[in-house]
Parts: C-alpha cells; sequence; structure tokens
C-alpha cells in the first residue's frame, strides 16, 4: 500500500488534533466481551467522474459512524476478525486482520462509497456503490498491545485515499479496554529516535551490522485452488533495516537472512496482480506484489511489505511501499538477475536479492519460461567481450606495426 502524505490529507489530519474533527470509537463485541476496539481520525479523499471532467472530494469519517454488527466480526479458526463502520447513505469503511501467533496486522483496508450520495459527490456521471480493497497497508503490533499512530499516515487504493491520524487499535484483545502497552508506529517521533540523554553522556551512531555471509538460495511457489502453479521464483534473500534497540538505547542496523528450509510460502494469482508471501517462522512476513499491464503485456514488482518481530525493538518493525517498480518483464517470460539486486523499499529499509528468477504470471509448468535478464548480468556479460576485443585490437596493432616495420628493412638492403 503506498504511504504519502499528501496537502490535504496533512490539513484534515491537523484539524483533528484542534478538535475540528473528532475521533469515532468502534467495537467489536463477541457477547459481553470486546475483541477489536479502535479510537480513530479518518479522512477520504476520492476522485470521480462528471459529465465534462474529473472532480476529487474530500470528507471526514463523521461522529455519527456506528459498528455494521451483521458484518463485523471476532473471527474464527476459519475466518478473519473484520471491523465494519458504516457512515453516511451506503459508504463504508473495512479493516480485517490476521496474527502470526507473536504480531496482528491490517490484512485488508476496504472502502465503499456510494456515488448516489449527490451531497458527497455533487455531478457524479454514474451512480452506485464503489469498493476498493487493499492488501497489508503495515499496520502491525505485537500481540496483547495498543497500535498508537498519532501521525497522518495515508493509504492509496484506488482512485481514493483514507488517511489515519491519532489512532489507537487493537485486535485479538484479551479484555476490554485498549491494552496501556502501546507499539508505537515508525512514523512517530518515539519510534525512531532516542530518549534523552543524562548530562555528561554521549550517544554513537549505529556501527555497521556484520554481514551474514550470501543468503541460501530458496525455490518458492504460489499455487491455484486447483493444485497446478501460478507463480514461480527462486533467489536468496537478505533483509536490511533498522530499529531503534532497547538495550542498547539507540538506532541499529540489522542484516537478516531469510532461510529457506524455515520459510513457508503463499500467495494470490488474479488476471492483472499477483502476490507471494514469505513467513520465516513467527517473526518475519515478506509480502511481494506484482502488477501486469494488460495493455503493454509488461508486469513488475510494484509493492514490498515487511512485518518483523525482534526482540530488543520497541515496537514491531513495519514497512510498505506499493509504488515500487522493480524486476519489470514481459507477460510469457521470466524475470531473471543472477547479480545482486538492493531493493529500496523505506529508508528504513530495503532488500538485497541474490540469484533472482521469478515469473509471477502465465506459468504453464513447473519450470521457467525464456528469462529476460537484467541490466546488471548483460553488463557483466558484456565486459569480458570488451576485454577480449580490445586485447584483439591491441595484438592487431602490434601486428600491423611489426610488419610496418619489417617492410621498412627490407626496403634498406634493396640492390642498387
Amino acid at each position: 500500500m503506498r504511504v504519502y502524505y499528501s496537502s490535504a490529507a496533512l490539513i484534515i489530519a491537523w484539524l483533528a488534533v484542534l478538535g475540528c474533527i473528532q475521533a469515532v470509537t468502534l467495537e467489536v463485541k463477541e457477547g459481553n466481551s470486546t475483541c477489536i476496539k479502535a479510537e480513530l481520525s479518518a479522512s477520504f479523499s476520492v476522485t470521480y467522474n462528471t459529465s465534462s471532467s474529473t472532480r476529487t472530494v474530500q470528507f471526514p469519517l463523521p461522529n455519527s459512524t456506528t459498528v455494521d454488527t451483521a458484518s463485523s466480526s471476532c473471527g474464527t479458526e476459519e475466518s478473519s476478525p473484520w471491523l465494519v463502520a458504516v457512515f453516511g447513505p451506503g459508504h463504508a469503511l473495512r479493516l480485517s486482520f490476521s496474527t502470526n501467533g507473536s504480531l496482528y496486522s491490517v490484512a485488508n483496508l476496504t472502502l465503499q462509497y456510494n456515488l448516489s450520495d449527490t451531497s458527497t459527490f455533487p455531478d457524479a456521471n454514474s451512480s452506485g456503490v464503489i469498493t476498493v480493497v487493499s492488501a497489508s497497508v503495515g499496520i502491525s503490533a505485537t500481540l496483547n498491545t495498543t497500535y498508537h499512530c498519532v501521525s497522518p499516515s495515508t493509504f492509496a487504493i484506488g482512485g481514493a485515499t483514507v488517511t489515519f491520524s491519532d489512532m489507537r487499535l487493537e485486535a485479538y484483545m484479551p479484555g476490554n479496554e485498549l491494552s496501556p502497552t502501546e507499539s508505537i508506529c515508525m512514523a512517530d517521533p518515539t519510534s525512531s529516535t532516542a530518549p534523552p540523554t543524562t548530562p555528561g553522556t554521549t550517544t554513537t551512531a549505529a556501527p555497521a551490522p556484520t554481514p551474514p555471509g550470501t543468503p541460501e538460495r530458496g525455490t518458492y511457489f504460489v499455487n491455484k485452488g486447483n493444485g497446478t502453479q501460478c507463480l514461480l521464483a527462486q533467489m536468496g534473500l537478505q533483509l536490511n533495516f533498522t530499529y531503534f534497540s532497547r538495550s542498547q538505547n539507540k538506532t541499529v542496523q540489522e542484516l537478516l537472512n531469510l532461510t529457506p528450509n524455515l520459510t513457508t510460502s503463499s500467495g494470490s494469482c488474479e488476471a492483472s496482480s499477483a502476490s507471494l508471501v514469505l513467513t520465516q517462522g513467527q517473526i518475519t512476513t515478506l509480502n511481494f506484489t506484482f502488477t501486469l499491464n494488460s495493455t503493454s503485456k509488461k508486469y513488475h514488482l510494484s509493492g514490498i511489505t515487511l512485518l518483523a518481530d525482534r526482540a530488543d525493538a520497541t515496537a514491531p518493525i513495519s514497512a510498505s511501499n506499493s509504488s515500487l517498480d522493480y524486476l519489470r518483464s514481459t507477460l510469457g517470460r521470466s524475470y531473471m538477475c543472477n547479480a545482486e539486486q538492493t531493493l529500496a523499499v523505506v529508508p528504513s529499509f530495503s532488500l538485497n536479492t541474490f540469484r533472482l528468477q521469478v515469473q509471477p504470471f502465465q506459468v504453464t509448468t513447473d519450470q521457467f519460461d525464456t528469462a529476460e535478464e537484467c541490466q546488471m548480468d548483460q553488463d557483466l556479460m558484456l565486459i569480458p567481450i570488451i576485454v577480449g576485443a580490445a586485447l584483439a585490437g591491441l595484438v592487431l596493432i602490434v601486428l600491423i606495426a611489426y610488419l610496418i616495420g619489417r617492410k621498412r628493412s627490407h626496403a634498406g638492403y634493396q640492390t642498387i
């Protein structure tokens, strides 16, 4: 999910801070027990078509918002928990949750808006309800703690954006009240800066991490419902992230290799999008999203999301970017890059790949189709060719010089 800050979103967020937009409290209950509780301010920006042009409107989550008890759920072993908030004539905000046993996260964010609401969407050239969905928005926290994020965070989904601010949220709650222990989001200053030091003490920059070596190459795949493979990937992966260390009282950098035999793969395959989710134990989840342009027949890696839990971190590590443009290739072919690549995701997280080959669309067998190689591999192939050509040219020059010199020396001994 693309996270960014627009001027309109920041204005609405500051209005929320000043009290012009009040926070809404939402609870999902099962009997007398609360399983999901949220206290938040939210605003929306939607672009829609009129008869002559396009128009963008911004509107807040109103105080009259209620929980749809028929659609909301605490979840079961087979289904995820859902918080469904409804407001106005046919508008709704939905959040689904998932857990890996140590962290919980917002697995899906859905916005439903009704273009028939002429007070919100004047002059719309169509009517009816529009639903836009996005997966893995990067909101996560340790179980039995409250996710807290004062900073405005904006998520783009379809032609709309959702901005949360001053958000306090907990799912899989053991009690009826939000936990006093909080997981602070990375956007808030307390999650990225060290506490004040006492007079006479000094702080030092985080040392560079000790390289863990080249990661082992793993084979990962995603199956369709009928059991056939629809996405293939082989690669070595190395995570490079920073977080605030509780024991060292400073920001540290860590390199972590993904271990294939400890990692499981899952995901989904759609006509124009595919996802690969890699989970190592219960502490690290890495989500890749691939997007296909049906017009150009080109696909690329458009999104990466990381959720990780480090015992020494003050909060779960969460990073997400859905506006990436990596691993570009043609439909019906695989993408291959044997050289080491660094995929920058956000300032605090990048991903190093080794001996990578991936095909997220049109997989017909359990083998990769013809590969399109990355520019780095092509450059590496050109180096020996260039060197060989240069040596051949040098030999030719020496040979020509020798022949010219020999011809001149023979000319000096001609009979008069």
